[in-house]
């Protein structure tokens, strides 16, 4: 085996690993049909087609590493679908002041129209701004600027009284699904269970060729 794939190997299983360390002791349970309006909101941050047949709703901290090393894996799982999925984001901010500044900046982008560029620079940059030991919230907004956002714009927009709503009805969405740890995902309602990427990527396979069936 060459050094190159020695690498690769290694990186793979400190990934798993790390993940599952980062979500260990978090199951979900089968989210009951009266709690579906909990499980994904009119207002929820759609990535991919509005239409697609199968919805992932991930339970996202946007200071959560486990979330940030996730975030290729969905996005590849999307390309590798097409139109088929979607992605619905709701936030789950367990990581105190920098998780809530970094939700009402996405907010923002996403009444300016860039919410995605601006999650991927904010992923992308999170050892910068939300390092567990000493968290820089202030440059979030620096760092969404660089993807696009008018930052002048968003400081009046982050305090809107619908993004006040949206955290809160969101911290209670997550509450009442029961959600301990980030990322977790549900694909048409069906959570995550056991967590892994081989788990999600064969859950998203099934639910897709059901719905071309």
């Amino acid at each position: 085996m060459t050094r190159k794939y020695l690498i690769l190997g290694a990186l793979a299983l400190a990934l798993a690993v790390f993940v599952a360390a980062a979500w260990f002791g978090t199951r979900p349970a089968p989210v009951a049909p009266e709690m579906a309006e909990a499980l994904l909101r009119p207002y929820s941050p759609i990535l991919g087609p509005e239409e697609a047949p199968v919805t992932i709703v991930e339970f996202l901290d946007p200071a959560c590493e486990a979330c940030r090393a996730f975030y290729p894996v969905v996005k590849d799982i999307m390309a590798e679908h097409g139109d088929a999925v979607r992605v619905a984001i709701r936030y789950t901010p367990f990581h105190g002041e920098a998780s809530e500044e970094a939700i009402r900046v996405l907010e923002a982008a996403r009444m300016q129209g860039v919410f995605e560029p601006v999650l991927e620079a904010l992923l992308r940059e999170q050892p910068r701004w939300a390092s567990h030991g000493a968290p820089e919230p202030g440059l979030i907004l620096e760092i969404a600027a660089s993807a696009g956002l008018d930052a002048e714009a968003a400081k009046t927009q982050m305090l809107a009284p619908d993004v006040l709503g949206i955290l809160n009805q969101d911290r209670a969405d997550v509450e009442a699904v029961g959600v301990s740890g980030t990322p977790t995902f549900f694909v048409n309602g069906k959570p995550l269970d056991p967590f892994g990427e081989a788990e999600l990527r064969a859950l998203v396979a099934a639910e897709v060729e059901a719905a071309e069936s």
